[in-house]
Formats: structure tokens, sequence, C-alpha cells
């Protein structure tokens, strides 16, 4: 016996078939641009975002704000990610730092985007992001992030500074803590520019984690835009400086490196929805 509501899909389906082919195919194109992905969202909404693509050159507060409403609505499922994944499985051993996974959702001139799959206790080194706005958004997990913005002695009138000498150290520059916090899924997306807003950062994963990364411009050696580490060290270890009472843990020294030898991160494929980028 066989209900009403499946007869009439029968029905439609007879419907269906007897249609030309282009008439279905135009049906069919209908339904899919009506059923657009937060990732195909999140694809257009950076190209009219960072469609000047100049390094240095910040997008207006509403294009910031668009895009990071874009960000803030999106979770792992929209880019087709799940903790069980092997990404988030810590499988080194003898001490030896998690290596991390990046996928690659796509890459052009002016902007790229991209996932940084953490396993529990993966770190990315401290390093910047020259003349470049980020957007970081975690889809799960906790994390935590320091970061840092420059200050400029003794010029900076800004900060509550009294410069000792009249150069910083060789080897080292002054700067600020902008960021010293645990984050957890869900969270506001964070937002980082060329001279603010923490562009010289350390993630730290305190469980595993995913983070979903939109840097405009992207990094290119070519460009002048090569992405540098860093060390930090306490305020006290170069008397160049002193502050106020009770803020010294608000700045540190941070020394050019090497990318750490120890820091890995691996390629995977993404297998989350497509974007279209016609």
């Amino acid at each position: 016996m066989r209900a009403e509501g499946s007869l009439a899909s029968d029905r439609e389906l007879a419907s269906e078939r007897s249609r030309p082919s282009s008439e279905r195919s135009t049906k069919r194109q209908r339904s899919s641009e009506s059923m657009t992905t937060r990732v195909q969202m999140l694809f257009e909404t950076c190209r009219e975002v960072f469609a000047d693509g100049q390094a240095g050159n910040v997008p207006s507060p509403e294009d910031v704000d668009r895009l990071r409403f874009v960000l803030d609505n999106m979770n792992a499922l929209d880019v087709g990610l799940a903790e069980s994944m092997p990404y988030f499985r810590n499988i080194e051993s003898g001490g030896t730092p998690p290596r991390i996974t990046y996928l690659h959702l796509c890459e052009c001139d002016n902007f790229s985007i991209g996932i940084f799959c953490f396993p529990p206790s993966g770190v990315i080194p401290l390093h910047n992001h020259p003349g470049m706005t980020v957007f970081s958004k975690l889809l799960f997990g906790s994390l935590h992030i320091k970061s840092y913005d420059w200050v400029d002695i003794p010029q900076d009138s800004n900060y509550a500074i009294i410069p000792a000498h009249s150069v910083q150290p060789p080897g080292v520059r002054l700067a600020k803590v902008k960021t010293d916090a645990i984050f957890t899924a869900p969270c506001e997306t964070s937002v980082l520019y060329p001279a603010d807003g923490g562009n010289m950062h350390r993630f730290s994963a305190r469980t595993s984690c995913a983070v979903l990364d939109v840097l405009g411009p992207p990094y290119s050696d070519s460009e002048g835009r090569p992405c540098t580490y860093y060390n930090d060290f306490p305020l006290a270890t170069f008397p160049a400086a002193v502050v106020a009472p009770g803020e010294d843990e608000d700045y540190a020294w941070l020394e050019e490196r090497e990318k750490p030898d120890d820091f890995i991160v691996v390629g995977a494929r993404y297998r989350g929805p497509r974007i279209v980028e016609s």
C-alpha cells in the first residue's frame, strides 16, 4: 500500500524526466544558485573586499565588518571538517612538537584562504604579516593567542615608555602585547592589520582545533612580503627602556630568527564544498 505522497512524487519524477534536457539543466542550475555554500560566499566576499590588492591598504571598516560577519557565521561543517579527522591527532613521539596540517582553499594575487589544523599542543611560532590584513576564525577547539604590535621609540609618545637610550639594542625591537588570551569556539573572528591589531602572533593549541585564515594580500617573497619569525624576550632582558610600574609585562623585545626546525606544516587536500572561481 502506497501513501498519496509517494504517488505524487512518482508523477513529478516522470514529468521531470519528460522535460527536454536543456530545461532540466536550467532548473538544476537555478537550484544550485539558490543554495550557495558559505565557503562560496566567503570567496565572493573576499574578492570584493580585497579588490584593490595592494599591500598596506586596509579595507574600509564597512568591508571589514562584512567579511567578519561571513566568517562569524561559519563552522567546521561549512568546510567539511570534523574533530575525528586524522589532522587533529598527535602522531608524534619523543617530545617532538606535533605537525600542523594546512588545507589550501584558494589563492590569487589579492588574497588567500586556507585552514590550519592543530593537534593538541600544536604551535605556530611567533611570526609577522607584512602589509597584510588577516582574518582568523576559530572553527572549533581552544587556542591560546599571543600577539604584538611594534612600538617606535623614542618618537612614539602614545606609550608609557621612558627611553633610557636614544636607540634600541642591536638586533631587537620593542613591541607591545596586543592579545594574550585563550579563545574557545564559538568566538568572534579576530582581525589584524599592517600596523596594529597584533600583526605578529603565535598560535598555541590547547585542544585539537582548526583556524580558517584569510590573508589579504597573501605572503609573497618577490613582492616584499616574506614571513619572518621571532623570539620574544621580557622587557628587562635589555635595559634600553623602562615603563611605568606594573606595565613591564605589556612589552617585550622581539628578535628575528630563522624558521624553527621543529615547526612542520604539511599540506593536505581540501575536501569541503567546492569554490567556483569563475
